[in-house]
């Protein structure tokens, strides 16, 4: 599936934005309305949920799953509360900011793995602005969403930031063989 009906955005949109309503004021998440659900929201998807403010367009939390384990819906409402409580950069939402903050949903697709001979080759397979990245060495790991191109546009730097969100130094994808693997994303977001 490439996309989602205008319904089905509306269904995922409210859910978060329910969700995040109740968890900020200390509220059990809202029910999933099972029966009346469209049928693509039933498949397990992973996703990650971001919350920006919507005046200055900062982070104010973006956690997810790369690997798809519930029902989109239900992911969407576990994402949202995570995002909104257990971000390890951020405190937890409080009911004050959450009028001001802007939700964007990400649907991935089931990660690949991107098959290269070297750093450059590496560089040469990137598809800026098309695919996430997640780079995996032991049991350091860290993923990029696609629209982090939007703010990191050289593939070089990209690869370097993401190290240093692995914790290894910006070099590390150089220096060591890592695995690599990519995934897209359906854009699913609150009006501006």
């Amino acid at each position: 599936m490439n996309s989602y009906a205008e319904e089905e955005q509306h269904i995922l949109l409210t859910l978060a934005r329910d969700t995040l309503v109740a968890v900020a004021a200390n509220q059990p998440s809202p029910a999933v309305d099972w029966e009346n659900l469209p049928n693509a929201l039933h498949s397990a998807r992973a996703c990650f949920v971001t919350l920006r403010h919507h005046e200055t367009d900062d982070l104010r939390g973006c956690t997810g799953t790369l690997v798809a384990r519930n029902p989109l819906a239900l992911e969407v409402v576990i994402t949202t509360r995570q995002t909104a409580l257990n971000d390890p950069r951020f405190a937890p939402v409080q009911s004050h900011e959450v009028p001001h903050l802007h939700i964007e949903i990400s649907v991935l697709t089931p990660m690949q793995p991107l098959d290269y001979q070297s750093p450059p080759d590496l560089l040469r397979k990137l598809r800026p602005e098309v695919d996430g990245v997640t780079l995996v060495y032991g049991e350091y790991r860290a993923t990029f969403l696609p629209q982090v191109w939007e703010r990191i546009s050289k593939p070089e730097v990209f690869l370097n930031m993401l190290c240093q969100k692995m914790g290894l130094r910006s070099s590390a994808w150089r220096d060591y063989p890592m695995e690599v693997y990519t995934y897209q994303s359906i854009i699913i977001e609150e009006p501006r």
